[in-house]
């Protein structure tokens, strides 16, 4: 017996993904997916993020981790609002994830909003959530070898933020090559250099995410 498989897999999760961006588009919501493989940093990131539009914008934030609360909770005292989704082994979040908490927010009262994926640079980039932008994070510690092995997190996204660039000094890692591979895999996609410790980065970072905010955002803000 053949069984044919004439449906789009992905088809439920990407109804669902069109739901959430008809929202966003309603409530003029920019909403921007944050990618990367555990360890990565998005967190300190965000937190560091967050801090630096605080005044500006207001800002809230989805959770994606196996188990616990400790990033969401990051989160509250970095002064975003944010809700955790906790996947129970799932290795990403779907559209159909984001549809079921995004009644926790006030939309009319959130200008950003980040969605903090499950650490993985397999399953996430594959899965439409209604974003406006993926990003990808990736470390220093990680080595020059990941924009290569994981194409297809790479091919997706339109931004790579390569973080701790604090450790460059201290680890055999080449900007130059990630530039080079990650050019060779996408060459739309932008490289910036930051470090969410040290700050090194952050203002163009957040120059970027000002940008993207113009085309959503309502006028007067």
């Amino acid at each position: 017996m053949k069984v044919k498989l004439n449906e789009d897999v992905l088809q439920d999760n990407n109804k669902a993904a069109d739901f959430n961006r008809n929202l966003f588009e309603k409530y003029q919501v920019l909403v921007i997916n944050m990618m990367s493989s555990p360890g990565a940093g998005k967190t300190t990131l965000l937190e560091e993020t967050i801090r630096e539009l605080s005044g500006r914008y207001r800002i809230g934030v989805i959770e994606g981790d196996l188990a616990t609360e400790r990033d969401a909770m990051r989160i509250r005292e970095a002064g975003a609002k944010a809700v955790q989704i906790n996947t129970n082994g799932g290795c990403h979040l779907d559209a159909r994830m984001i549809t079921k908490v995004l009644p926790e927010f006030d939309l009319e009262d959130v200008d950003i909003l980040f969605i903090e994926n499950v650490g993985n640079l397999v399953c996430p980039s594959g899965y439409d959530l209604g974003q406006h932008h993926k990003i990808t994070v990736l470390s220093i510690p990680e080595g020059n070898d990941k924009i290569t092995k994981y194409p297809f997190m790479f091919k997706r996204t339109e931004m790579v933020l390569l973080n701790k660039m604090d450790l460059l000094p201290y680890l055999p890692f080449s900007v130059e090559e990630a530039r080079r591979d990650l050019n060779q895999i996408n060459p739309d996609s932008e490289l910036f250099e930051v470090s969410a410790l040290t700050k090194e980065g952050i203002t163009p970072w957040v120059n970027w995410i000002d940008s993207k905010a113009k085309t959503v955002l309502p006028v007067t803000l």
